[in-house]
């Protein structure tokens, strides 16, 4: 039994549609996590994803800003939304899932970007996503007995040296200081994480998900993050037999400046 999950900060579903229709039809995965939606859950695209099998599906949605959603073939039960921080910002969705004999509790993650400046005495927005890595911290992948975990999502963070085109051009830059950093490889430790994308391919393999708009050319520059992840309790690490990155997706028509990341698992 095969399992196929993929993750994607679309940045509007409803402006982006055309390309994660694409993604649907040429990878076929089982499950979709999608972040940043921007859009109200009664304005969210259900009866697109529904005709192609999507018809299980996960929605926190907010308008003009945030949001996630998990689009299933599979059936999804005990969904749970969280507001970290309790500033009513729609950025996490879980549901429990059945599939091999497996129970897996599935989180979708949008984490706080934290702005420009990285000084939290400077900076609400830094403040905020420092408080939600903390919060984080006791998100434990073995919370429920008997369940599995998997964590994927938009963490706005790169973990690791390799997780960036210059680790110390980096270190000043948000998503990649020391404070961030530190704090997300805790989050891991401290919940019994496994990060299944550096399990794949360990460092010092260069890992992209994410090239700024900014960019004249962003293929050519090649400045990128992994920003985007994918974690899972210890138990499901050996069914992990893949980890696609579709890089080509960033140069798609009105693309994201995130592409999808594509986990398989066989149990």
């Amino acid at each position: 039994m095969t399992l196929t999950l993929a993750t994607w900060n679309i940045n509007s579903v409803r402006l982006r549609l055309p390309i994660v229709e694409k993604l649907l039809d040429e990878k076929n995965p089982d499950i979709l996590c999608l972040q940043e939606t921007k859009c109200a859950n009664e304005l969210f695209p259900a009866e697109a994803f529904a005709a192609r099998g999507y018809q299980h599906q996960a929605i926190n949605g907010q308008k003009g800003y945030h949001g996630v959603a998990i689009l299933s073939k599979l059936p999804l039960s005990e969904i749970d939304c969280r507001d970290h921080g309790n500033v009513g910002h729609a950025r996490h969705v879980s549901a429990l899932v059945e599939t091999g004999g497996k129970r897996i509790r599935l989180h979708n993650f949008y984490v706080p970007a934290g702005g420009d400046e990285p000084d939290a005495a400077k900076n609400p927005k830094f403040a905020h996503k420092l408080d939600y890595i903390e919060e984080m911290k006791a998100l434990r992948a073995d919370a429920e007995a008997g369940v599995s975990s998997i964590l994927v999502g938009d963490l706005n963070i790169a973990p690791l040296e390799h997780d960036v085109w210059s680790h110390k051009q980096m270190l000043k830059i948000v998503s990649h200081t020391p404070v961030e950093t530190e704090g997300l490889l805790e989050v891991i430790a401290k919940g019994g994480w496994v990060d299944l994308m550096r399990q794949h391919a360990p460092e010092p393999a260069k890992l992209y998900t994410w090239w700024s708009y900014r960019a004249a050319d962003w293929a050519a520059s090649d400045r990128g993050r992994r920003l985007d992840h994918v974690w899972s309790s210890a138990d499901l690490a050996p069914d992990l037999t893949d980890i696609e990155i579709l890089r080509d997706a960033r140069g798609w028509e009105k693309p994201s400046d995130h592409v999808p990341v594509i986990a398989r698992l066989t149990f």
